[in-house]
């Protein structure tokens, strides 16, 4: 368990840009921040990042969060897990109990299985380095092969002793649970002795698999004996699927980023040796065809891509495939095939990074020209030959999403093709309708898949989840969730702002937020949220106000340091400027209105995102929840009312919310009194004409004053305007 204080600590310090960055390249877009969404492939951004508010959202898949939502959603990690990988990343201390045996068995699945293969990483770690097997056999294959200590250290490379059950024994006096390490493949069970344990990975050297951040999800073993299996690799699992990692990406996304180009390769020891090379933007696919997984992956930290594989017949096939998916991707890319008799390894050991990179430059070739040109070399005379050369090439231009790139490219085809531009057009538009027919059927398909996954599951507990909001279940179990949701979510989004002026018991006035106005409004009508997850939230951002007047006041003081700063700076360069006295006088009084707005800005900002920042880190599910989910639903103004509004963007919305508010309540006692007057009918009409016309009389004289109530409450509903709230 981890003190309030420490979460506390550990939430204040999570930036979400940064956070973010270690998976997303990200490119600033005015305050926010935009990339490819982590958690589902796109080809044009919709993921955007709010570093102002703490908080990340994709438009296309609905996902994001907090940095704590962000790490728990794309790692799958449970709250408290988020919070300590987030307390590493940050250098923050956590002290916690050692886990129990049983402790350790409630972890679920995913945390078992990463566990497992962190722990095992680490001990091969220590068999490379620490024992005489792995310096004498391990430690001098690498050696051999060019491999330094430092890159040894930066790929976290291992070595598995050849005893046949040495990992097996460590792990039976650690405590760690074997089956875990069963599952991700580091130990295989003996089908002979139940309960026997051997090493899958025994006398060789290990190559770990790590994820973007930093997780180890699979390992390869390379043979140093001779054995029929050169390789050997983890079995998918719940932490691993082949088809969406990526050798190398942990090392290489900072640099991919940076340089804005990303070098794929096929094998481990090409990465390790471009790496040493100095070309440490380099990834490696693992000698699987290129996958969407992959592309997305790559594409998250850059458009551009660069395939280096070998020269001979197998490299040239090789550097073919996977065309069409990149380009659908929206990649850039381009190939570079190495001299015959070279791999990128040992390419990169015989020439310095100078030749290396200068050899890219001088060879790398656009992929739809490279592989125009590679068809047609052994075509000769043969017209059916040629005829499936250019409709190879066909195909291709027609996976590319942009118009324009594909007519620049149909250009440069009809030149090499020898073919015109127009027939390449029509043969490409054609294929592109045949393309965009094939995944709208598939789509469809998905669809059907769902709806009978759907039907075929039951559905979960749905006082646990509070999606979708007018789902006739919620509704039918909680009648007044959709308008308890209206209020709960303006609460979330204005619960710290200022809302009224009220009068006191005491005779003094002062300034309520909108989260004890709507309290007050509340409990003056003796009413409350019926939904458990809303209550707590509600309750929740009462119980914020203490802590926010404390943060408030170490916020003002400041922001009264940066108010003097930001006037005396202007005051400065106004002085540096050849100006006389009454445009000096404009240009300070410009100046100080600036930086008030700026200033005003900012103390609005503060309280406008102080519970969404407290509560979406909140160790409660259904707190959480509701946060992300009100969030997420927040509508920007429209475009009618800015433009008739010329007024700042914090004006606007305070207009907003000052009609909104007061109106999301009402809608909820009007909904109220329409279920109490509907109750009332529904009353008469069973008793009318079989009882004592008193007691109809009675229910009619009580249905009439709730309709009287509602009238009244319709006109107040009509008012925009609101006055002062007495106590």
């Amino acid at each position: 368990m981890i003190d309030k204080a420490t979460v506390q600590k550990i939430t204040d310090a999570a930036d979400i840009v940064e956070v973010v960055s270690d998976y997303v390249h990200l490119i600033k877009r005015g305050r926010n921040y935009v990339g490819l969404c982590p958690f589902h492939n796109e080809k044009t951004p919709s993921f955007s990042v709010n570093s102002v508010r703490n908080f990340c959202y994709c438009f296309s898949c609905k996902k994001g969060g907090s940095p704590v939502n962000f790490i728990m959603e794309k790692e799958g990690l449970s709250y408290h897990d988020a919070l300590l990988q987030l307390a590493s990343k940050y250098n923050i201390k956590v002290e916690e109990k050692e886990l129990s045996d049983d402790e350790r068995r409630q972890l679920n699945e995913r945390e078992g299985l990463l566990v497992a293969n962190e722990w095992a990483m680490t001990q091969m770690e220590k068999a490379l380095s620490d024992t005489e097997e792995g310096r004498s056999i391990g430690l001098q294959y690498l050696y051999q092969r060019g491999v330094t200590d430092e890159a040894i250290k930066k790929f976290r490379l291992g070595y598995n002793l050849d005893s046949g059950h040495a990992l097996a024994d460590a792990a039976n006096l650690a405590g760690m649970d074997r089956k875990s390490l069963v599952d991700v493949g580091v130990l295989g069970e003996s089908q002979k002795t139940h309960g026997s344990y051997y090493d899958r990975f025994r006398g060789r050297v290990i190559f770990p698999v790590l994820n973007p951040s930093g997780k180890v999800v699979a390992l390869g073993g390379r043979d140093l004996k001779g054995g029929m299996a050169k390789y050997i690799n983890s079995p998918e699992s719940a932490i691993y699927k082949k088809s969406n990692e990526l050798y190398g990406i942990y090392q290489a996304k900072s640099e991919i980023a940076k340089q804005d180009n990303c070098f794929l390769v096929e094998g481990y020891m090409d990465v390790i040796g471009m790496w040493q090379s100095g070309m440490e933007n380099v990834v490696a696919s693992s000698g699987t065809a290129l996958t969407d997984g992959q592309i997305a992956m790559i594409h998250r930290f850059t458009n551009n891509i660069t395939l280096i594989y070998d020269g001979d017949a197998a490299g040239i096939k090789a550097s073919l495939r996977g065309i069409d998916m990149l380009l659908a991707h929206k990649m850039n890319v381009k190939v570079l095939l190495l001299p015959d008799g070279h791999d990128p390894d040992s390419f990169a050991r015989e020439h310095t990074p100078e030749d290396f990179r200068k050899y890219v430059n001088d060879h790398a070739t656009d992929i739809i020209r490279f592989k125009a040109q590679v068809l047609l070399k052994d075509v000769g005379n043969d017209p059916q030959k040629r005829v499936a050369a250019i409709n190879s090439v066909v195909s291709s231009l027609a996976h590319i999403p942009d118009k324009v790139k594909r007519n620049v490219y149909i250009q440069e085809c009809s030149r090499i093709l020898g073919v015109s531009e127009e027939v390449i057009e029509g043969a490409v538009e054609s294929s592109r309708s045949d393309i965009i027919e094939q995944q709208r059927r598939q789509r469809q398909a998905n669809d059907i898949d769902r709806i009978d996954q759907n039907e075929n599951n039951p559905q979960p507990d749905i006082s646990k989840n509070i999606r979708p909001a007018n789902s006739d279940r919620m509704v039918e179990m909680y009648p007044y969730y959709p308008m308890e949701r209206t209020v709960i979510f303006q609460c979330v989004r204005y619960g710290m702002l200022d809302f009224c002026e009220v009068e006191f018991e005491d005779g003094s006035t002062g300034m309520i937020n909108v989260a004890e106005y709507i309290a007050e409004d509340l409990q003056a009508d003796n009413i409350w949220f019926s939904f458990p997850a809303f209550a707590k939230t509600f309750n929740r951002i009462l119980d914020l106000k203490e802590d926010f007047l404390k943060e408030y006041d170490a916020f003002e003081e400041n922001l009264f340091k940066e108010r003097k700063e930001m006037l005396q700076k202007g005051y400065d360069e106004i002085a540096t400027k050849n100006m006389n006295m009454v445009e000096i006088r404009r240009a300070e009084r410009i100046l100080e209105e600036n930086v008030e707005e700026e200033i005003a800005r900012k103390r609005y900002d503060f309280a406008r995102y102080y519970a969404e920042q407290k509560l979406s880190s909140h160790q409660d599910d259904d707190v959480r929840r509701t946060v992300m989910d009100a969030i997420n639903d927040e509508q920007p103004l429209s475009n009618i009312y800015m433009r008739n509004n010329p007024v700042s963007e914090r004006k606007m919305e305070l207009d907003r919310m000052r009609v909104l508010v007061p109106r999301g309540v009402l809608e909820w006692k009007n909904e109220m009194l329409n279920q109490m007057i509907r109750a009332k009918m529904k009353q008469l009409d069973s008793i009318l004409g079989r009882s004592n016309p008193e007691e109809e009389q009675k229910i009619l004289m009580e249905t009439q004053a709730l309709m009287e109530k509602r009238g009244q409450l319709g006109k107040v509903m009509g008012d925009r305007t609101i006055g002062k709230k007495i106590k």
